[in-house]
């Protein structure tokens, strides 16, 4: 295809005319999969602007790494989602000033620091395991989803902030969802569409944030984790910068966790081959009441197979999308400056030329003599800007199943719809409603 009045040589496939946002936001997954069979690079209009999207882990690799620098997230949907919440935190913040912030930040997710706090991970999930099998007991169904966002909620106030938010949890959780619903839903052409439930909520969120780092000053600002570093780091930190970072933390370092749990959660009770596998490892690790450590990670490794395997199929992070700065080509396709370029590891996640049976939960895909291109799975982003936080989130993810499973069953209630949502985070649409049997 020839576009002469731009002077490009050629465009990618697409489909023709302008896209709807409101039609593309009713069902953003199966138009990305649509995208996709395009071919490896795409084009489409939306709002008046080209969107190119890459559906190949080495164009991917090019735009999040090699090329990278080219790049930005400035004026991206994921921008846009997550700047009216977040401010400018680690997620939103660009060039230098994400360079200082990632620099600060780091040190308190390096794996020895992560691994201090596994206690905090593993008491917060032999709480909710209690809770679980009394429910379990009398065959009483509980809102997985609900219940895994409060535990890492918990988890990552206490390792990270240094913070106990147990009182307003639920609260904390409740606003999450109307914020996430708010932006993953907007429509700027709507009136209302939903926002005074976001300003109440984001003004909850800012509330208990400010709350936490008002504390935290007033008791001093010692303390090894990454509160304590942020406010004894010597950089010059208002209030706001510090809440933006609060804040961008606790959302980031729960929301998907929690995900990925109760997708395991769920797709271990749709294949009880692998729910067995991973029951017999807690067992054999575990030696029976055992409460798991750091130490047991290299033992867990059918449980973080689970885990990954459930995060391909359902990656909480399911778009990530980038602005160019100059002109680039990708795949022989030129890209002008300040196109937005879009990656969806939901569809790399699901490409046959990569993944044998796609569709299947196979959890031993990720076993040690298998190897995955760097960029062919994305579950925590790709290149500089990869989630900071992955190695909390995989010791916690692990950690936190070895102690459920080992005493509960968490079963489906029969006839249940599980749908994804794809809004911030790929979510399951209506919950997760299981009944906890005790084993």
């Amino acid at each position: 295809m020839a576009d002469t009045h731009s002077g490009y040589v050629s465009l990618p496939p697409g489909p023709d005319g302008a896209q709807s946002l409101r039609s593309m936001r009713e069902d953003p997954l199966r138009f990305v999969t649509e995208m996709a069979a395009y071919g490896d690079v795409t084009r489409h209009e939306a709002e008046g602007a080209p969107v190119y999207m890459l559906h190949r882990p080495d164009l991917a690799r090019h735009v999040l790494k090699d090329n990278g620098a080219n790049y930005t997230k400035d004026r991206t949907p994921d921008d846009d989602m997550l700047r009216p919440l977040l401010g400018n935190g680690l997620l939103t913040s660009g060039g230098e000033e994400w360079a200082r912030q990632r620099k600060m930040i780091a040190p308190a997710f390096r794996p020895t620091e992560v691994e201090r706090f596994d206690q905090v991970m593993t008491d917060a999930a032999a709480g909710l395991t209690e809770r679980w099998r009394r429910a379990g007991e009398e065959g009483a169904a509980v809102r997985v989803d609900h219940d895994l966002t409060a535990l890492t909620l918990t988890v990552i106030a206490r390792a990270m902030l240094g913070a106990d938010i147990a009182g307003v949890g639920d609260g904390f959780g409740r606003a999450v969802d109307e914020v996430n619903r708010f932006i993953g839903h907007f429509d700027p052409a709507s009136e209302g569409g939903g926002r005074e439930g976001f300003r109440r909520a984001k003004a909850f969120l800012d509330g208990v944030t400010r709350a936490i780092v008002a504390a935290r000053r007033a008791t001093g600002q010692e303390g090894h984790d990454l509160l304590g570093a942020m406010l004894a780091s010597g950089h010059a930190m208002t209030a706001t910068d510090l809440r933006d970072q609060v804040l961008t933390i606790v959302m980031a370092g729960h929301e998907t966790t929690a995900k990925a749990l109760t997708w395991t959660l769920y797709l271990l009770d749709r294949h009880p081959d692998a729910a067995r596998a991973v029951r017999a490892e807690v067992d054999e690790v575990l030696g029976g009441d055992r409460t798991p450590t750091a130490a047991d990670l290299p033992r867990l490794t059918t449980c973080q197979r689970a885990i990954k395997e459930a995060m391909r199929l359902y990656p909480p992070v399911w778009l990530i999308s980038r602005r160019s700065v100059e002109a680039d080509v990708v795949g022989g396709y030129p890209i002008p400056p300040g196109t937005l370029v879009c990656v969806s590891p939901y569809v790399l996640h699901r490409d046959p030329r990569y993944w044998p049976d796609p569709e299947t939960y196979a959890p031993d895909r990720f076993a040690a003599e298998h190897t995955h291109a760097g960029h062919q799975y994305l579950p925590f982003g790709g290149g500089p800007r990869v989630c900071v936080g992955r190695h909390f989130a995989m010791v916690e993810a692990t950690l936190v199943l070895a102690v459920l499973l080992r005493a509960v069953r968490p079963e489906l209630v029969p006839g249940f719809p599980v749908e994804p949502e794809a809004l911030v985070t790929l979510r399951p649409r209506h919950g997760m409603l299981m009944v906890p049997r005790p084993r």
